[in-house]
């Protein structure tokens, strides 16, 4: 039992091999992606109000987007700061939107390797021509300023999810490119996932050998909440949780592991406190109801220890921290958990100091750099 050795067999980061799961690499503007946009919408950028996507994930001059040290120098800066709504530009340069930030910060900081795992919200324009042409200059950006410049850092490709064929089409158009390890998907869409309308999505994913990543966010133009709308961003971020348990509930449910069983699933910034209980829940349920999805042959729980993955940030711990591990042990899995820094966005408690070091020694490993080794193929 973990809570048995966690005065026995423990040791801290010093020395030891980290993988960063989840970095959240944005462009600098919009302008940066000019050399990959086709030349109509250059045009179109330059001549009307429309500057790209205008909606992020999280409030530009939120707290909690942007951490010291994760907005570019001005020397860092490759391409000048137009194309930016007015907050934006009030705020500064873009959090982690140059490769020197995050070799700064990350990389030469310790990490040997990280996955980049882009919030561009492209799922926020509606115009299904835009939504491609921007996650296709997104992508080859990344190629171009990233992956071909940084061996050590794997990227996640953006889709306009909104228009699943688009979506399948900009994965076959650069899944093959070995920087890529996954598919960036927000966790809040208009259907829930499992959804078949989605299918051929989860399809192109498990044929090119990727990662579906689902991350916090997602501008699908609902609610946050199965109740309204919030007054306030922290309600919208404390119940994203809620968000994450029915996309996962969703996935298994419609029977997307019994299609494509060797599909993997990346829950990022989804913390995991909350996913034991809910595999009680959903195991009990379906015990009572199974005869509603008689393609799920086995309980919920071993769909989700096999196929799922998750980030152990934003991390809510308790202050006795033999409770929190007692939440990892409800997991029934030591595959499931890997180190993710969120680079630039900045959680209360720290992963390292609240869980990691407190581990038995193979586990913590594990949840530094073997899991995320393993699911991504690094």
């Amino acid at each position: 039992m973990i809570e048995a050795q966690i005065n026995g067999d423990r040791r801290t980061a010093v020395g030891q091999s980290v993988i960063d799961a989840a970095i959240h690499n944005d462009i600098p503007s919009t302008r940066a992606l000019f050399p990959y946009l086709p030349a109509y919408w250059i045009e179109h950028l330059e001549q009307t109000q429309f500057k790209g996507p205008s909606e992020t994930y999280y409030p530009t001059n939120s707290p909690i987007a942007a951490r010291p040290g994760s907005r570019p120098s001005d020397d860092e800066v490759a391409a000048p700061l137009t194309g930016r709504t007015r907050a934006a530009a009030a705020a500064g340069p873009t959090p982690a939107s140059t490769i020197g930030v995050v070799r700064r910060e990350i990389l030469d900081a310790g990490a040997e390797a990280g996955v980049l795992c882009s919030p561009y919200p492209v799922d926020s324009l509606h115009n299904p021509d835009a939504a491609v042409a921007f996650a296709s200059a997104v992508n080859d950006w990344q190629i171009a300023e990233w992956l071909d410049r940084e061996p050590r850092l794997k990227a996640s490709i953006v889709v306009p999810i909104q228009i699943p064929e688009l979506a399948i089409r900009e994965i076959e158009r650069v899944g093959g490119h070995p920087g890529f390890v996954q598919v960036a998907l927000p966790i809040r869409t208009q259907h829930p996932l499992g959804s078949r309308l989605y299918h051929g999505v989860w399809e192109a994913i498990e044929r090119n050998n990727l990662v579906a990543g689902l991350q916090f966010g997602g501008m699908p133009g609902v609610p946050p909440t199965p109740s309204g709308w919030p007054s306030y961003f922290m309600e919208e971020y404390v119940d994203m949780a809620g968000v994450f348990a029915t996309q996962v509930t969703s996935i298994v449910s419609e029977g997307v592991f019994d299609r494509f069983p060797t599909l993997r699933v990346a829950l990022i910034e989804s913390g995991f406190s909350w996913l034991g209980p809910h595999m009680w829940r959903f195991d009990k349920e379906w015990k009572n109801l199974r005869r509603l999805i008689p393609w799920v042959q086995r309980p919920p729980s071993e769909y989700i220890r096999e196929h799922f993955r998750v980030t152990v940030q934003p991390l809510d711990a308790p202050s006795d921290t033999r409770q929190l591990l007692q939440v990892i042990e409800q997991l029934g899995s030591d595959n499931m958990l890997m180190y993710a820094s969120h680079f630039p966005r900045v959680h209360a408690a720290d992963a390292e100091e609240r869980l990691i070091r407190h581990l038995p020694a193979t586990l913590a490993r594990k949840v530094r750099s073997e899991n995320a080794r393993a699911l991504y193929g690094l």
